[in-house]
């Protein structure tokens, strides 16, 4: 059974993450094409959720993560489904992850107001100097604050692309109370530095969070796994466990709504993240139950 707290354990040693709960549910046949992804299913499939979950868990993951990332009630209202449904919605996630995985923690996953926008623009974050801060916190605390009311053991703040947005999550989570991770999505520039999707050097970004006692880990996610360590080297001056679960190295194409090229998560690299301080380790998109099996196996050899 799990420790107490999620941060308690992380104090014990890595934690397996699951990986791309969209990944696993296209590949059970199911359409995870339109703007709400996996949240579509919330609705229409329940039970597909639940057997996802239970694939990465009987694959080794510790760790559920909900159906959330792009459950919100904008992107659902636009979908047909009225506000008081969609917030039940986002809490039956919670309940779903609970039945997948029996004894895992539970992740409430927050996506980036991006994701919302289902343009792709979580990979730019070319919409926060016009949404602002503000907007931005607004945006994620309905979503937050109904994630942990229905039970959820830590909010995984994710893909996040920019800086502001990550200061707006912080700020919320210290304003609720609530325990989250914080991952940024990133890339490396010419000279190899990590850098947010905007631009930002992800170093300033994690320094940001140092002393926000409610964000448990940092670290990246959807990044490319060549992305990783950097990031990682960036993100350790905050003194807090962190976080990687990148994508498989494949690209999306967000006109087209798919994936191109191949790539695949070496569990020779996942040994050198451990060493270098994660202990939130899995896989994004791309990333299914097998590999999460791989990296299990591996984090107890």
């Amino acid at each position: 059974m799990p420790a107490p707290t999620l941060a308690a354990a992380l104090a014990a040693g890595p934690v397996v993450l699951d990986g791309g709960l969209s990944t696993e549910l296209e590949a059970r046949g199911h359409d995870v094409s339109s703007a709400l992804w996996s949240a579509r299913l919330l609705r229409d499939d329940p039970a597909a959720i639940v057997a996802a979950h239970a694939a990465f868990a009987a694959a080794g993951a510790q760790v559920a993560t909900t159906a959330s990332y792009q459950a919100t009630v904008q992107g659902f209202a636009a979908m047909g489904v009225d506000a008081g449904q969609a917030r039940s919605l986002v809490r039956r996630s919670v309940d779903l992850a609970r039945e997948g995985a029996p004894g895992s923690w539970v992740a409430g996953s927050i996506g980036p107001y991006g994701a919302m926008l289902a343009d792709g623009s979580e990979y730019t974050g070319a919409y926060v100097g016009d949404v602002g801060i503000r907007r931005l916190r607004a945006f994620h605390r309905p979503r937050m604050e109904l994630l942990a009311s229905a039970g959820a053991d830590v909010l995984a703040c994710e893909t996040v692309p920019a800086a502001a947005e990550a200061g707006a999550l912080a700020a919320e989570a210290a304003t609720l109370g609530v325990p989250i991770w914080l991952s940024l999505t990133t890339v490396l520039d010419a000279d190899g530095v990590p850098r947010t999707r905007r631009g930002e050097p992800v170093a300033d970004v994690f320094a940001l969070l140092a002393d926000v006692p409610e964000v448990i880990a940092v670290g990246v996610n959807c990044t490319a796994p060549s992305a990783v360590a950097p990031s990682l080297a960036a993100a350790a001056g905050s003194g807090k466990p962190l976080v990687a679960y990148p994508n498989s190295g494949e690209g999306w194409d967000a006109a087209n709504r798919r994936w191109t090229g191949t790539g695949a998560v070496d569990p020779a690299a996942v040994t050198g993240w451990v060493a270098a301080g994660a202990r939130l380790v899995g896989g994004c998109c791309r990333v299914g139950p097998s590999a999460i099996r791989t990296i299990a196996d591996g984090l107890r050899g």
